[in-house]
């Protein structure tokens, strides 16, 4: 929890507190049910603040996930949003990608290049691609390994792009490796 948080929950409790005093001073001449409304809302806040503190488990179980049929093939569910993500180990870390025909390559975000390693601040960003919100900066760079289940590629060529993005995008380079691309029923099925 860093300082906002903290500032943002001592402004929550001394606010809670002050409502729940005047609330009290208020209804004083029925204590036993104040005290009995007051246990209910307790619970009501507290049952609210479990669900907040789960969310990203809930979300997990509820979102579909992709699934191994076998050592060559994958089937990724199509995302509330429209898009099909995968992810992969690169470099041996975890990466979400937008399985995106098209774009020509892998790009990596940002944050997603350091998580992997990469120290994007140190790339030559040399060259430049066209994207929805126009022209960014990208560099290239060559992923040590790159594995989906018991797939393993290595030397896997890649960009960082200098732009803001919201995640990272696996391009033709790594989808021309696939023997077969279906997409049938809302799945996108990738097969070697």
């Amino acid at each position: 929890m860093n300082a906002d948080d903290t500032a943002n929950l001592i402004y929550l409790g001394l606010l809670g507190g002050a409502l729940s005093l005047s609330y009290i001073v208020a209804s004083r001449t029925n204590l036993g049910k104040t005290m009995q409304h007051a246990g209910i809302w307790i619970m009501i806040f507290m049952g609210a603040i479990a669900v907040i503190g789960i969310w990203p488990e809930i979300k997990n179980t509820l979102t579909p996930q992709q699934t191994y049929v076998n050592d060559t093939t994958i089937v990724l569910p199509k995302r509330p949003d429209g898009h099909y993500y995968i992810t992969l180990q690169v470099n041996g870390k975890s990466v979400e990608f937008v399985v995106d025909t098209g774009a020509s390559q892998v790009v990596l975000s940002r944050q997603d290049a350091r998580s992997v390693g990469i120290d994007p601040s140190a790339l030559a960003y040399l060259g430049t691609a066209n994207t929805a919100y126009g022209a960014v900066r990208t560099a290239s760079v060559r992923l040590d390994t790159v594995t989906l289940g018991n797939i393993s590629d290595q030397n896997v060529r890649a960009v960082v792009n200098d732009g803001d993005m919201d995640g990272s995008l696996l391009g033709m380079t790594y989808l021309n490796r696939f023997d077969s691309i279906t997409i049938r029923d809302n799945e996108l099925i990738l097969t070697r």
